[in-house]
């Protein structure tokens, strides 16, 4: 007796087969994707190593005389000194300092020798010899970084605030974010930088600046008075209370007695002579700090470091000849030989 095979089992067998078929179609194709990418990689490669064989005597010895030329050059040019000073400049002089190094730059390049020796104080021959300054922010720390993004969000609105993160604000904060600035100055003249030095101190003072250290030293001289007039009351309170003390310790305590019977023992005066002395050494800590701000910030800029007496030696990446020369005759020919390709499969292009 024969047994027949349900027909809904034979349609789910039809289903899972053709469904495994899709699978194994898809990944094929995968598969045949990445295996054509791969050859038609490997094909390029390939007949980009094939052309250079085919003509590396040309571009090796191209190169190679480009690379002669390139080191010619750099030997027959006037070696170029760099050096760098650390300033931290106070009242906002930072704003003029950047614009007088670019004030500075246009002299140079409109070459104004004349301006020159009379900022520096140099002769003609040495302001011929500076080739321009740079300005960029001085070195910082994370800690450093993370205070000038707390007060970048004191200073906007807090819904602007929570929008700004920390990463955005590094990445696009402007020259003038820092406290910090390091000047660097390049010349052909290797002991130039002390001379310049001061005609770069110079630039820091301008009536802002002069207006703000002098509103900053009005606003110090009130608070000085302010606590001079608060210890001057400290100090007569607590010779009142000493008074208190002598006047008490020279008489006995006095009792006396009432109708009642009950006795009374008069109580001395409870006076605050320890609080009066710690609020006097406060105020005098305060008035220290006053005077030692005054002290630490006199001028309109402090330099950490100076110019040192010699440069050294610079050489820019763009001007390394030898270096630059054979990649660029590299460049030219490859683009050569495959415009003359493209110029032949035009040619032979028949649509």
């Amino acid at each position: 007796m024969s047994q027949e095979v349900p027909q809904g089992s034979q349609n789910e067998e039809v289903d899972l087969g053709q469904l495994f078929n899709m699978i194994g179609r898809l990944f094929d194709r995968v598969y045949n994707f990445f295996k054509s990418i791969f050859k038609s990689v490997l094909s390029a490669l390939v007949y980009v190593l094939k052309a250079i064989v085919d003509n590396y005597i040309i571009i090796f010895g191209s190169m190679i005389i480009a690379a002669a030329v390139g080191y010619g050059l750099e030997k027959t040019r006037k070696d170029v000194y760099l050096s760098k000073m650390l300033v931290k400049p106070y009242f906002d002089s930072k704003f003029q300092l950047v614009a007088n190094i670019d004030y500075y730059n246009a002299l140079i390049g409109e070459k104004d020798k004349k301006q020159l020796m009379s900022i520096f104080d140099v002769d003609e021959e040495s302001a011929k010899q500076i080739i321009g300054f740079e300005i960029h922010p001085g070195p910082e720390n994370e800690n450093d970084q993370i205070k000038q993004y707390d007060e970048f969000l004191k200073s906007i609105d807090s819904l602007r605030a929570q929008e700004v993160s920390f990463e955005s604000f590094i990445e696009n904060r402007s020259i003038y974010s820092g406290d910090i600035f390091e000047i660097s100055v390049k010349s052909y003249k290797k002991d130039i930088f002390r001379s310049l030095e001061e005609g770069l101190n110079s630039t820091f003072s301008n009536a802002y600046s002069a207006k703000k250290m002098k509103k900053r030293d009005s606003i110090l001289k009130i608070e000085k008075n302010r606590i001079i007039a608060s210890l001057k009351e400290v100090d007569s309170l607590k010779k009142v209370y000493i008074d208190i003390k002598r006047e008490e310790s020279q008489s006995d305590r006095k009792s006396f007695s009432t109708q009642d019977g009950f006795t009374y023992i008069e109580q001395r005066t409870e006076t605050k002579e320890y609080e009066l002395t710690e609020k006097q050494i406060k105020l005098q800590q305060d008035l220290s700090a006053l005077e030692a701000q005054k002290v630490e910030e006199d001028e309109f800029f402090d330099t950490l470091s100076s110019f040192p007496e010699v440069g050294s030696k610079y050489v820019d990446i763009k001007e390394r000849y030898s270096i630059i020369f054979p990649i660029l005759i590299f460049v030219f020919l490859s683009l050569l030989y495959f415009s003359k390709k493209l110029i032949q499969y035009v040619k032979n292009y028949e649509g």
